[in-house]
C-alpha cells in the first residue's frame, strides 16, 4: 500500500502581481489545465482532482501513459492538459467531463490528454511530503520517464529566465509562472507557493446587470464588446464591488434599463453545452449600451473572459462604440513543443 490514500488536497498558490526574487526560489510555467494528484499502486491508478473527485474515467488514455511514466508505486502532483498544434485547449479539456462513455472513448482517441508532473509526494513506502521542494524535485526527475504527452515541468532558479517564460510561453497556452521556495516541504491545502498570472485591461460596454444576493443590490455588471459588424456581444462580467457600491450602483443603472442591449449578438443567457434543456436561464436586466468601464481580465476562453474580471474604473470619456473586440490582442504565437522540450524528463528520454 502507498503511505497515504486519496483524496489529498494539493498545495496551492497565492496570487501576486510580481515574481518574487532572491536566493532559494524555484520557478515553473503555470499550466492551463485540471489540477490532479496521481496515485499509482501497481495496476491501480487513480487521478484525483483538486476537490477529491476521481477523474480517471474521463481520461482513459492517461491510465496507460502514466503507468509507463511512473514507478510501480508513487504519488505525483501535476496538471492534466490537452495539447494541440495551437497550444493548450482548455475548452476541449472541459468537453471531456461528459457522462457518456462512448463520447469519452471517442474524444480520448481524437484529442488525447497529457499530464505535466511537478511534484513527487510518495515513492514506494516513503512519504516525501516533509522533504524540501529541491529534494522532491530531484527525486521526481529521477523517477519519472516521459511518455507521450506526459512529462516533468521545466524549472529554473533564474528570475530573469522565469520572466522570459512569463512573456513567451503564454502563446503556447501557459497562463503565468509559479514560484516556490526550494527548502519548503509540501504543504497540503496551504497557499505556500506564489502565482503570477497574465492580466490585461480592456474597456467594455455595460450591457446589463444581475441582482445581488441581497435584494436592492447589484450582483454583477454584464460586459460587452462590438464586433467588426457593429454587433454587441456579451464577453463576461465583473462583480468586484463593496456592499455599499452594490447598493449605490442601482442609481446609475436604473435610468438605462431597457433597450436592445445584447439582443443582436451573444447574450448572457445563450445556451451552451453545459446548459440543461430544463434549466432556467439566470435573470438579467438589459441596459442601453451607454456606460463604459475598464476591467482587468486574466485569460480568454474562446470569445469570453474565463473568470470574472476586476472592475478598475469608469470611462465616461470613451464612446461605447470604441469598445471593440480588436482590443483583445492574442498572445504572441509560441509552440507548445518548445516548452515541452525544456522538460528534464523529456531530455532524459531522448
Amino acid at each position: 500500500m502507498l503511505p497515504f490514500a486519496p483524496p489529498l488536497e494539493p498545495m496551492l498558490a497565492r496570487a501576486d502581481d510580481e515574481l518574487p526574487s532572491g536566493e532559494g526560489w524555484l520557478y515553473e510555467p503555470k499550466w492551463d489545465g485540471f489540477r490532479a494528484v496521481v496515485f499509482r499502486d501497481g495496476a491501480e491508478l487513480v487521478l484525483s482532482s483538486r476537490s477529491g473527485r476521481p477523474l480517471q474515467r474521463y481520461f482513459p488514455e492517461l491510465t496507460e501513459a502514466l503507468a509507463r511514466a511512473l514507478p510501480e508505486r508513487a504519488v505525483v502532483d501535476g496538471e492534466i492538459i490537452l495539447p494541440t498544434p495551437r497550444g493548450l485547449d482548455f475548452d476541449a479539456l472541459q468537453a471531456r467531463l461528459h457522462p457518456a462513455a462512448s463520447r469519452i472513448a471517442r474524444l480520448s482517441r481524437e484529442t488525447p490528454a497529457g499530464f505535466v508532473a511537478f511534484d513527487l509526494l510518495a515513492l514506494g513506502d516513503v512519504d516525501l511530503r516533509a522533504r524540501s521542494n529541491l529534494e522532491r524535485r530531484e527525486a521526481l526527475v529521477a523517477a519519472f520517464v516521459a511518455h507521450g504527452d506526459c512529462f516533468v515541468t521545466p524549472q529554473t532558479v533564474e528570475p530573469g529566465e522565469a520572466r522570459r517564460w512569463f512573456e513567451l510561453f503564454e502563446g503556447a497556452g501557459c497562463d503565468g509562472v509559479i514560484a516556490r521556495r526550494g527548502e519548503a516541504p509540501y504543504a497540503s491545502g496551504e497557499r505556500a507557493m506564489v502565482k503570477v498570472k497574465h492580466g490585461r485591461t480592456v474597456d467594455c460596454v455595460v450591457g446589463g446587470w444581475r441582482e445581488g444576493k441581497q435584494p436592492g443590490t447589484v450582483g454583477s455588471l454584464l460586459l460587452g464588446l462590438y464586433d467588426e459588424a457593429g454587433v454587441l456581444h456579451h464577453v463576461g462580467h465583473t462583480a468586484s464591488f463593496t456592499a455599499k457600491e452594490k447598493r449605490e450602483l442601482l442609481g446609475l443603472l436604473r435610468p438605462l434599463e431597457g433597450g436592445e442591449s445584447f439582443g443582436a449578438g451573444r447574450t448572457p443567457d445563450a445556451p451552451s453545452r453545459w446548459s440543461r434543456r430544463d434549466e432556467a436561464a439566470p435573470q438579467w436586466v438589459p441596459l442601453r449600451p451607454e456606460l463604459v468601464c475598464e476591467v482587468r481580465y486574466d485569460f480568454l476562453q474562446g470569445p469570453r473572459f474565463r473568470h470574472a474580471s476586476t472592475f478598475l474604473r469608469w470611462r465616461h470619456d470613451k464612446p461605447p462604440r470604441d469598445c471593440v473586440t480588436a482590443q483583445l490582442l492574442p498572445p504572441r504565437p509560441f509552440r507548445l513543443d518548445d516548452v515541452v522540450a525544456l522538460s528534464p524528463s523529456r531530455v532524459a528520454s531522448r
